[in-house]
């Protein structure tokens, strides 16, 4: 087995050394949480397409402009956990760098700025940002 939930993840990551590989640490990669992983272990690889096929429907549902999605991917939390900044002028991080959330980027037509949606079993984020994640803002940040 590649991985509890069956896609490649190990294969294609290069912190894998960091992570410990999915079988090993039993779903926790870095010390954290798979959404996939945790999803396989309460109900096999259907409830984790049903929570995937939930999310698309939920996030296609908000009625943002160009927002549409077909896939969530599963992404670690270091690779999108942006600094939001706030009127205060402080920055705060809303995710775990040690997890692994379901997610996607959409391109705004005709912006420079692109759509990242951000889930798991409690949370909803949506957000956009410039490229490689300047100036994030955050659009709709739930509880699901």
């Amino acid at each position: 087995m590649i991985s509890l939930c069956g896609l490649d993840c190990c294969g294609s990551c290069d912190r894998r050394e960091a992570c410990g590989g999915c079988v090993a640490t039993q779903g926790n990669p870095f010390g954290g949480t798979c959404l996939a992983a945790e999803c396989v272990k309460k109900g096999g690889q259907e409830e984790f397409l049903a929570l995937k096929a939930t999310l698309v429907k939920e996030i296609n549902s908000l009625g943002l402009k160009g927002l549409q999605i077909e896939d969530l991917n599963l992404l670690n939390g270091f690779y999108v956990n942006l600094e939001y900044p706030l009127p205060n002028g402080e920055t705060v991080k809303f995710l775990n760098d040690h997890n692994v959330y379901l997610g996607n980027q959409i391109e705004i037509p005709g912006s420079d700025r692109c759509y990242g949606v951000i889930a798991d079993l409690e949370h909803l984020l949506v957000c956009t940002y410039g490229c490689n994640g300047a100036d994030p803002e955050i659009i709709l940040y739930k509880k699901r």
